[in-house]
């Protein structure tokens, strides 16, 4: 099960993407963006990463291993807008 939801932290947007598989082991939170890691092309998360980061986005994982994985990206303070009174 895949689950996304957001939140307003700061001014800042934060994008939640969760799921329910195994997670990423602690000692690889950090590869899993680098190029070449990954069970296809390993360029995935890679580019999803570098985009952002062009963009002013950042994205991290922050799941607990063996509780899924869980991606947040960070919408920067005036790069996104609230329309209606919805809440997220």
């Amino acid at each position: 099960m895949v689950r996304i939801r957001c939140r307003e932290e700061n001014g800042s947007l934060v994008i939640i993407w969760e799921d329910d598989g195994p997670g990423i082991p602690p000692d690889q939170k950090e590869s899993i963006f680098q190029t070449g890691i990954g069970k296809n092309t390993g360029l995935g998360l890679f580019l999803s990463k570098e985009i952002l980061d062009i963009t002013g986005f950042w994205i991290k994982e922050t799941g607990i291993f063996g509780m899924g994985a869980r991606f947040e990206i960070m919408v920067p303070y005036g790069r996104w807008q609230r329309r209606g009174e919805k809440e997220f």
